[in-house]
């Protein structure tokens, strides 16, 4: 049960205050849709704690991911700037690093947000190609009214070239 704040500071006052019990909340405020299991623990937290609101610090603490893990992945899923075709797999992160496999993929995706992209071969234009997408594009663009063609703009896939050579299976993006 989610209790608002206006219901927290109340059940604190009249807790404190007037020694109320979960039984006797609910008989003051039936129009409020308190359950009894939700009262009582609230009210053993105030008892304990002096305050309702919600201890800090509850939960597991992260083991894995960790400031110093996190940049230990990093310098090893990607690749370095002076040598291309540097970066590692999980599994091989895993192993180097100790980390399990699942905290890794975890640091990759939510810690570092990067997305795990397979490339893909594509055909190079040629300047005939160019040409021709050039005078398409023109013709396109004369069939629509002046006042259209503002709010119109064309796109070109990018080709990335790496040096090193393509494994469709292992090279990531």
């Amino acid at each position: 049960m989610v209790f608002s704040k206006d219901d927290l500071g109340l059940i604190k006052i009249l807790r404190q205050e007037k020694h109320y019990g979960a039984k006797r909340f609910l008989q003051e405020f039936p129009n409020r849709k308190w359950s009894l299991a939700a009262l009582k623990r609230l009210i053993a937290r105030i008892d304990a704690t002096g305050s309702a609101e919600k201890r800090h610090g509850g939960g597991r603490p992260q083991t894995a991911r960790i400031p110093e893990n996190v940049d230990s992945v990093e310098t090893l899923v990607l690749s370095q700037e002076d040598r291309p075709g540097t970066h590692r797999t999980i599994r091989q992160i895993s192993r180097e690093t100790g980390i399990s496999r699942s905290s890794v993929h975890r640091i990759i995706h939510k810690d570092l947000q990067l997305k795990c992209l397979k490339k893909k071969q594509a055909q190079d234009l040629t300047d005939a190609n160019k040409i021709a997408r050039l005078v398409r594009s023109k013709q396109l663009l004369r069939k629509y009214p002046q006042a259209l063609v503002q709010f119109m703009w064309f796109t070109d896939e990018k080709l990335f070239t790496v040096a090193a050579p393509v494994n469709l299976q292992n090279d990531r993006v």
